[in-house]
Order: structure tokens, then sequence, then C-alpha cells
């Protein structure tokens, strides 16, 4: 109390000074119509900027907010894309005449997604990792295949209660079975650690038609991803040293640096078939 006293005391020809200004300021405005006109329109001036300026911060504050929502619309419209092509597919394959089977096997959709955030995430090293926040917990388990609005991202490695770990596209462990839009015919997709906007298809047959700017999907061929996901697109080609196969340059499509949100996709029959697999690999 008593530093206050002194400060105050130490200080009085500045508060005076203030006072004075105020009390000029004041009789000024209220005795001069030009003068109030004046400080009126500055004053609403000021005030609608630090409105405006707040307007926007606070719309900045929300807009994680909008993109996971918009983020969630759009799996939800992916999943609804890839069920009907699904049954396109299995419907306009039907030459058997057994179109009440047909009906049937592709009657549920065996596919759901859990949003979560990223909370780490690498992109320059030659392993790199990304660490969303959820976990068992939400319904999170290994080998889940995970994507965001652009594309494929990678599938789960490790999961704890609360947090999972994925092994990106750029990440030479995982190797992913792809295809060009159109094709039956899949290939291999691997990242070689150089750069992190493309990846390379191998072991595509020689026969199959492509254009640089055809668009790469997942094919499929595995109980982590669904067909028809985009990956990337087609850069640039050349033949592997057999020549009965190309090495596709694949730009991908996924924005790693900037990733923030992501979709992890639940195959609700993945242990089934994954078991009947390794059964049928036992009795080998």
């Amino acid at each position: 109390m008593r530093k206050l006293l002194e400060f105050l005391i130490r200080k009085r020809h500045w508060f005076l000074f203030v006072l004075l200004e105020v009390v000029s300021l004041v009789l000024v405005y209220r005795n001069n119509a030009y003068q109030r006109n004046i400080m009126s329109g500055s004053a609403n001036v000021v005030a609608g900027s630090i409105l405006s300026l707040s307007g926007n911060f606070l719309s900045y504050l929300n807009l994680r907010e909008v993109n996971k929502d918009l983020l969630e619309r759009n799996g939800q419209l992916e999943l609804q894309v890839l069920e009907l092509r699904d049954e396109l597919e299995m419907l306009t394959s039907d030459t058997t005449g057994m179109s009440g089977f047909v009906a049937d096997s592709v009657s549920r959709f065996p596919y759901s997604f859990i949003l979560a955030g990223v909370v780490n995430n690498s992109v320059t090293r030659m392993f790199n990792y990304i660490t969303v926040n959820k976990g068992k917990l939400d319904g999170v388990k290994p080998d889940m295949g995970v994507i965001c609005e652009r594309g494929v991202v990678g599938i789960v490695s490790d999961v704890s209660d609360h947090f999972a770990v994925i092994i990106p596209l750029l990440n030479p462990k995982l190797r992913l079975s792809c295809k060009v839009l159109g094709s039956g015919y899949f290939g291999s997709l691997n990242w070689d650690g150089r750069d992190a906007e493309y990846a390379n298809l191998e072991e595509l047959p020689r026969h199959v038609r492509f254009e640089k700017g055809d668009t790469i999907v997942t094919s499929g061929y595995s109980a982590v991803f669904p067909s028809g996901i985009i990956v990337g697109s087609v850069a640039d080609f050349e033949k592997q040293r057999d020549d009965n196969f190309y090495s596709l340059q694949v730009k991908l499509s996924t924005d790693f640096q900037t990733l923030n949100n992501v979709l992890i996709i639940e195959n609700f029959y993945q242990d089934e078939r994954l078991n009947i697999e390794q059964e049928a690999k036992r009795n080998d």
C-alpha cells in the first residue's frame, strides 16, 4: 500500500495532465457541434474496425469446427458413392441370371468411418508417421484404412486408449494395391523417400492403357480400403527392367503438410476376411 501511494505521489503530474486533457475534450465535445460530429464519426470508425476484427477473429476460430463438419459430410458422401459404385459393378457383372443373389449380396455396404484430428505429423523423414486423437475407446483398431477429403492417407499401425499412430503413404513400409481408374489391372504403390508429393506404382502390366493425368485409385484387393478411393494421378511413367511392366510416377492427391483431420475407415467384415485368408494359408 505504501509503495502504491509513493507511486501515485511521484507520478501525480502525469495523472493531473491526463485528467485535464479528458476534461478539455469533454468540454469541447459538449460545446462545439462541429468537433462533436467529427469525434462521433471517428469513434464510429474505430468501433466498426474493432468489431470487424473481432468478427474475423471469431470466424477464424470457428473454421476448425466448420472443416470438421465438412469433412464428416464429405466422408458420408464418399461412402455413398463407393456403395453405389460397388452395387453397380456387381449388378452389371451378373451374366448368369442370378440377379436376386447379387442384390442380396450387396444389400449391406460394410464400411463406416471415425473422424479424428491430427496431433502429430512428419513429412521430411525417411519413415514418417502421423498421430491422431482417437484410439481403442473410439473403436480404432490396427490395420484400419485412413483417408482425408482429398484421398488416401495411410493405415493405422498402433493404437492406445486415446491415440492411434498411422503409417502414411510417405513411408516405405507401406505398400498399397492400386489401379488406373477404369482398369481392372493393379500394381503396388510405394514411396521412395524422395519427394513428399510423389510415389511410385510398380508392376503395372504393359498392356494397360493410360495417359498422363489419369486417376489412380485403390484396387479394393485388401480388407483395408474399398475400391475406388482416389490416391493420385499419373505424372510420368517408364518401363521397368522387365519390359512386361510399367513403373508409374504418381502425384499424390493428399497434401500431407496441411493435414488436420482424417477419416478412419471401419470395415465390418475385415476380421472375418483376414481370419479365413489366414486359415487358407495354414492349410497349404
